[in-house]
């Protein structure tokens, strides 16, 4: 009889801890639902961070270049150029390669001596030209109206291709082209011309007139042309500009390592000492900061390669 009453007591405990049991884990459930109703959402957070991917452009700083102002005297006075801009340059296509390639810039005028806008005193003289060539070697030119401009004012060549009003005492003015130098005793603002032009302003007999001139940008339909000079070659080479509207500030070529200056010589070619760039692409800026950038000029000396661009006028 004692035997029957602790079994069914003992059915009676095992059933009291079966609920219990139940129970426990059906409040546990609940509760871990409530807190996962409470709880952020980390995935949706993590996903909503994730950066989005944004084109930009190629932006290069141009450098300022020195720049000049004449004095009362007549002699430029160097002064510092504006702080320079960034000018946003954007990637080339990968589909296509143009070229040329024409980047403006909003620099000061990188020019030397001889600035836009300034009006110069001197002397006028005459010589004999022959076929137009000169120190410049732009080679023969295609009318007489050209002029060889002093040593100072030459600068080593940075007067080349320029265009330049003259105007004499007399009211009589004329164009001409700067394709040579004068040495001294040429004076700085002395302007030796060719007799062809000499002889529109005064007459040849008169030798030496008083004069004031300017720079010019003006109208053209030639465009600009490149050429190597005579014996250039992978290791050496040395390359010009011909027929610019503006004159030429700097020449560069590119490298493996980027772009690259190459230094002006007084014969108006801009040499490759050590044949670095040499045949490949080609930049020119003009006095204005305007850039324009050429591909496909072959390495063939003493070939004038047109590039079908030319500077804006000013």
């Amino acid at each position: 009889m004692q035997t029957a009453r602790q079994a069914a007591r003992q059915r009676r405990h095992r059933r009291r801890l079966i609920l219990g049991t139940t129970l426990a884990l059906t409040a546990a459930s609940a509760l871990a639902y409530l807190v996962m109703g409470v709880l952020p959402d980390h995935r949706a957070d993590t996903v909503a961070a994730a950066p989005t991917p944004v084109a930009t452009n190629q932006v290069k700083a141009t450098t300022p270049a020195t720049t000049s102002t004449p004095s009362a005297s007549g002699t430029p006075t160097p002064t510092s150029s504006p702080s320079p801009t960034a000018t946003a340059k954007a990637r080339p296509s990968a589909t296509s390669t143009p070229r040329s390639q024409r980047t403006a810039t909003t620099t000061a005028p990188s020019a030397g001596r001889i600035r836009p806008g300034n009006t110069y005193t001197g002397v006028a003289t005459a010589y004999e030209a022959a076929d137009g060539n000169g120190a410049c070697l732009l080679g023969p030119s295609p009318d007489l109206m050209i002029a060889a401009m002093n040593t100072t004012d030459y600068e080593t060549s940075r007067a080349c291709g320029a265009y330049v009003l003259v105007r004499a005492a007399n009211g009589k003015s004329i164009t001409v082209r700067i394709t040579n130098e004068c040495p001294l005793p040429c004076a700085p603002g002395q302007i030796d011309l060719s007799q062809q032009a000499f002889a529109k302003l005064a007459d040849l007999k008169v030798g030496r007139i008083p004069i004031t001139w300017q720079l010019l940008s003006p109208s053209t339909s030639e465009t600009m042309s490149l050429r190597y000079k005579t014996g250039s070659n992978p290791y050496w080479c040395a390359v010009q500009a011909i027929g610019h509207r503006n004159p030429v500030a700097r020449l560069e070529v590119q490298t493996g390592g980027g772009w690259r200056q190459l230094p002006r010589t007084e014969y108006n070619y801009f040499v490759s000492a050590d044949g670095s760039g040499c045949g490949g692409s080609i930049r020119v800026t003009d006095i204005y900061g305007e850039r324009l950038t050429v591909n496909g000029i072959a390495l063939r000396p003493d070939v004038a390669q047109p590039t079908g661009v030319q500077f804006a006028r000013h």
